[in-house]
């Protein structure tokens, strides 16, 4: 009779224990020598290298044919804004007409005071062509809202026409020249992109490019502050950011993003003589994350250490001074 076990005993004998058989011992050998850093592509030397193979493939792409591409986002027709801008008030009034915005119409209300500056901005109105019209009270208050203190006197700005962002590349290279770009990401403030598109003009810039969401369109306070130059600097419009730059990347364009953290400060900088875009972001959040991982190399601006940031304006200022004083150097 056999003798009963221990209740809950495992009942199997204990025998020898079998041998990884050398299944471990890849994972001891270790993993290799340590990749070039231009074969990482998360490395600035990376992203550098990345960038010039898709030059090159731009490059013998336009030398073996027209570029679908470009054909293609030439015969897109330019967005406009959405609807007409209205300027009131006296003293805005005449400073939009002496800066020459596009006006459509000059409106008078009936029996208004004719000071100074209204007898001007009836003069300079007439000189341009732009229509006078004189209406009655409480419709030109029903034109410029109820809250809004009009004096009695308007000016209506039409809508701008953006061009295609695609077409501010093509354009130049037509011209001969090498692009060079802004775009803009998070931008609200209109006298912030009345600033860039000065500058943009006054350094040799081919256009500037804002997002159709969340960022400032050409309104009469951008195109004032341009000081006229929104008249000769074309502005494009995109439907997204991130999927533009990746449009330009394509194209053999360099996509710099100015950021205080950057891989780079702005003097080492070694592509000005390359098609570039430079993306500024807003002061308060800078650039967005999509966009950052889209940009070829995030270049910072050396400031004093009691500066906190600079102003989208301002950045995009000294970016675009150090390429082209750099390209005048070539």
């Amino acid at each position: 009779m056999a003798k009963p076990g221990r209740p809950g005993a495992s009942k199997k004998r204990k025998g020898p224990t079998v041998g990884s058989g050398g299944q471990g011992r890849q994972a001891l050998e270790g993993r290799g020598p340590t990749p070039k850093a231009e074969d990482r592509t998360w490395h600035p030397a990376g992203k550098r290298k990345a960038a010039n193979d898709r030059l090159a493939a731009a490059k013998s792409r336009a030398g073996g044919g027209n570029g679908g591409g470009q054909q293609s986002s030439r015969s897109r027709a330019p967005k406009k804004s959405a609807d007409a801008e209205i300027v009131s008030g006296r003293n805005s009034v005449l400073e939009a007409l002496r800066a020459k915005i596009p006006a459509s119409t000059l409106y008078i209300a009936s029996r208004v005071e004719m000071d100074d500056r209204v007898k001007e901005a009836l003069s300079l109105a007439t000189k341009r062509g732009i229509p006078v019209l004189e209406v009655m009270r409480p419709e030109l208050d029903r034109m410029t809202g109820e809250n809004s203190v009009n004096q009695g006197i308007a000016i209506t700005v039409p809508a701008y026409e953006y061009a295609h962002p695609m077409d501010l590349v093509s354009r130049a290279v037509d011209r001969g020249q090498t692009p060079l770009l802004v775009a803009l990401d998070g931008v609200t403030d209109p006298r912030n992109l009345g600033a860039i598109i000065r500058s943009t003009a006054a350094f040799g810039g081919h256009g500037v490019i804002v997002p159709q969401r969340r960022s400032v369109g050409v309104t009469a306070a951008a195109w004032k502050t341009s000081a006229g130059a929104a008249a000769r600097t074309p502005v494009a419009m995109a439907a997204n950011l991130t999927q533009t730059l990746k449009a330009m990347k394509a194209e053999g364009v360099f996509v710099l993003g100015l950021d205080g953290d950057g891989d780079m400060q702005l003097p080492a900088l070694e592509l000005a003589d390359r098609p570039i875009v430079i993306v500024v972001g807003s002061e308060g959040k800078g650039l967005s994350r999509l966009v950052t991982e889209t940009c070829d190399a995030i270049v910072s601006i050396p400031i004093s250490a009691a500066t906190e940031s600079l102003n989208a304006g301002i950045a995009a200022s000294v970016a675009l001074y150090e390429v082209a004083r750099r390209r005048s150097a070539l």
